[in-house]
């Protein structure tokens, strides 16, 4: 495609846009100034333990919706045709076995993470090792989640793949540090 064919936003898009973004930061700046009710890491990490299964469902799902899901399923999908389901299968199937065996143990020994068992069962060598590997794979994932929408947002505006990039950093940067 010739990138003189390629269209760009609008002025109605960009109005959207930062709405959108004002919407999002709003919400963000009336959680962080309200109070706040979790006033200990039991309140924050595992809500005083006071949740029913719907929420926390519910909170799992949404936390693992991001960029690559929104924008790489459908493209998977549209390249490759519908045997991408059989992945959703498997989801739902490899779910079961940590649901009915990890976190009963889990939640019967009041620990609020795989590592700390690592450290109970086995050693704290263990756990640091299982605590960078998995530092390692989200410094990698981070790295996909931002890149993703930038490049969605180079591509719907026109704007440097670098400062797309940047912005996308800086506004996940400011909301999670604003909500946290």
């Amino acid at each position: 495609m010739d990138p003189s064919d390629q269209k760009h936003f609008t002025v109605v898009d960009y109005v959207v846009f930062a709405l959108l973004l004002a919407a999002s930061a709003g919400i963000g700046l009336y959680y962080a100034l309200s109070g706040g009710r979790q006033r200990t890491t039991q309140e924050f990490l595992m809500a005083d333990r006071n949740m029913r299964c719907l929420p926390i469902s519910l909170s799992l799902i949404a936390s693992f919706q991001s960029a690559v899901a929104i924008i790489g399923v459908p493209a998977e999908i549209y390249t490759h045709g519908t045997q991408y389901w059989f992945i959703g299968c498997a989801y739902f199937l490899g779910l079961l076995i940590p649901a009915h065996v990890f976190i009963p143990v889990l939640y019967r020994l009041q620990l609020s993470s795989a590592y700390q068992y690592l450290e109970l069962r086995f050693s704290k060598a263990v756990r640091i090792c299982g605590t960078l590997t998995f530092i390692f794979q989200m410094v990698i994932y981070m790295g996909v989640c931002v890149y993703t929408p930038a490049f969605a947002l180079n591509v719907v505006t026109g704007f440097q793949l670098w400062g797309t990039v940047l912005a996308t950093g800086l506004v996940c940067t400011l909301y999670t540090t604003m909500v946290s």
